[in-house]
């Protein structure tokens, strides 16, 4: 989360002590602050915005909401942890991630995707609907970061690279976290796998169509 971030390192106690000067002014409501902090951080939370959502009109919304969170959210911010606008640009990310988890589940009807041909077998997925909703909570529980590189890969079909600069990590990290999700769903609906097969014959049993 952003108040948990890991203590940051470099940067000076000079710029350190800029950041907490303006986050004190924007705290106290003063004009001058809140447009300092605003012209600073816009246009990077915006490109970031951009970015992740491919939508310029959906990055506008994120940045208005970005900005309603970091005035209420402004006490919360701890100069010794990042600079200013990298906690208002994790504000925006996390925005931006919750409007890919809404695209994500109006897009998981019909067949799960392809990502889970790698992670369940055949079997393990007979029952439909039932299915679905295990594998929309497999990914449901998954760490942001997997998430966001399996909504990216594979919801939004953005190559590794353009996930990677989307992220702001490397190449090999997103193949890290894209191979940790697949071993974390495969895992997970494993466990699921021999009562899958049990309400399959179960369907059958009974004559319902899967």
């Amino acid at each position: 989360m952003i108040e948990g971030s890991p203590r940051r390192t470099g940067g000076g106690e000079e710029a350190r002590a800029a950041d907490a000067e303006l986050a004190l002014g924007v705290a106290r409501g003063e004009a001058d602050a809140i447009r300092a902090l605003t012209q600073r951080c816009l246009p990077r939370v915006h490109a970031v915005a951009a970015r992740l959502l491919s939508d310029r009109s959906e990055a506008e919304d994120v940045a208005q909401e970005t900005f309603l969170k970091v005035w209420r959210k402004i006490g919360l911010y701890d100069p010794e942890r990042a600079r200013l606008e990298t906690w208002v640009t994790r504000i925006a990310m996390n925005a931006s991630y919750d409007r890919l988890r809404k695209k994500r589940d109006s897009q998981f009807n019909g067949d799960a995707p392809e990502l889970i041909d790698d992670a369940v077998s055949a079997d393990a997925r007979l029952t439909g609907e039932d299915a679905l909703t295990r594998v929309r909570a497999a990914v449901a529980a998954l760490p942001e970061r997997q998430k966001l590189a399996l909504e990216l890969c594979h919801f939004q079909e953005r190559t590794n690279i353009e996930a990677a600069q989307m992220m702001d990590v490397s190449v090999e990290a997103v193949e890290s976290l894209l191979a940790r999700a697949r071993r974390s769903l495969k895992k997970t609906l494993a466990r699921d796998r021999e009562e899958l097969i049990r309400d399959a014959a179960g369907l059958q049993g009974s004559g319902r169509e899967l």
